[in-house]
């Protein structure tokens, strides 16, 4: 099995990375648009407003969450899940950095 060359990479190119892969389906910007929307969302809603069944939707959310891009509780059947802001705010600025390298650095090849 190949072993992982992250460590080759940038701490903040891996962080960005894995931020957006967890972006990376149209379901889950659908869920942090909805959860932006409300102070605190139970899954069931949002199932509601996603066209996924439950299942697919709970796991979208573990992908969320495990990226640290919302945050939830877990009370029985009733999951509360709300937007993390502050990853959401680091993201922002790792992309902003990245959009502003890419223009500082651009070559007119093509």
């Amino acid at each position: 099995m190949p072993k992982s060359k992250l460590y080759l990479f940038k701490k903040t190119e891996v962080q960005l990375a894995n931020l957006l892969k967890a972006l990376s389906h149209p379901a889950r910007i659908a869920i942090l648009s909805t959860l932006s929307k409300r102070t605190e969302c139970v899954c069931g809603e949002v199932v509601n407003v996603i066209p996924l069944a439950q299942a697919t939707v709970s796991q979208h959310l573990k992908a969320l969450k495990s990226a640290g891009l919302i945050s939830g509780e877990f009370e029985g059947p009733k999951s509360s899940y709300c937007l993390n802001w502050k990853n959401i705010e680091e993201l922002s600025s790792m992309l902003e950095d990245l959009v502003t390298t890419l223009k500082n650095n651009q070559q007119r090849c093509c």
